[in-house]
């Protein structure tokens, strides 16, 4: 059996997404065999990760600076916002290099079985940025799940009163897919083919 501080690591590692304890396991035994060219400059990259990057202000997104590199971006299109479930979705957008306006991340999706209510997420401030800026347009593109469709009609509730333009993504988008895991040219397409609601 492995020492106490391999069986932490392993235990930390099997907390990662896609990582049970088996492959936690293989990836340890990986990292230490490898401790100066990857387990020291990770440690290293992890630690700085830490201390640096922390959300925008703005926007949710994930940076070193804040405002996010996105919202500090004059040549984006400040007229438009993306709103996502989480900086994941944001990521697989920004991968089809289809879109060129600005983003809001909600944190989340609204859930009665999870118990995440609207004002667990970032809705609020999302609604203050429409009514704050000149905002001609904003695309609600949740997931095509029950949830994301729930927190698509909220949202559309909420701006109902608002002078933008409502619009989502198109259903180039599978029921049940999300987003992180869609090819980029469906979620390009998807973008492309966006209409109001």
């Amino acid at each position: 059996m492995a020492g106490d501080e391999i069986e932490r690591l392993i235990n930390y590692l099997s907390k990662l997404p896609g990582l049970g304890p088996r492959s936690a396991r293989r990836a340890a035994l990986y990292l230490l065999k490898r401790r100066e060219a990857l387990l020291v400059p990770l440690l290293k990259a992890l630690e700085s990760a830490a201390e640096l990057i922390k959300p925008c202000a703005i926007c949710g997104n994930l940076d070193s600076q804040d405002p996010c590199a996105i919202c500090a971006n004059s040549e984006r299109d400040g007229s438009t916002i993306c709103v996502v479930e989480e900086v994941a979705d944001l990521w697989a957008i920004e991968r089809t290099l289809s879109f060129k306006g600005r983003y809001h991340i909600l944190g989340g999706l609204l859930s009665a079985l999870d118990g995440i209510g609207p004002e667990d997420l970032s809705i609020t401030t999302l609604i203050a940025r429409a009514e704050a800026l000149e905002i001609k347009e904003i695309i609600l593109a949740m997931s095509a799940t029950v949830d994301g469709q729930t927190t698509a009609h909220y949202v559309t509730d909420r701006l109902q009163n608002s002078r933008v333009t409502i619009t989502r993504l198109a259903h180039g988008v599978p029921v049940g897919g999300e987003l992180d895991y869609l090819d980029d040219g469906t979620l390009s397409a998807a973008l492309k083919a966006r209409r109001p609601l």
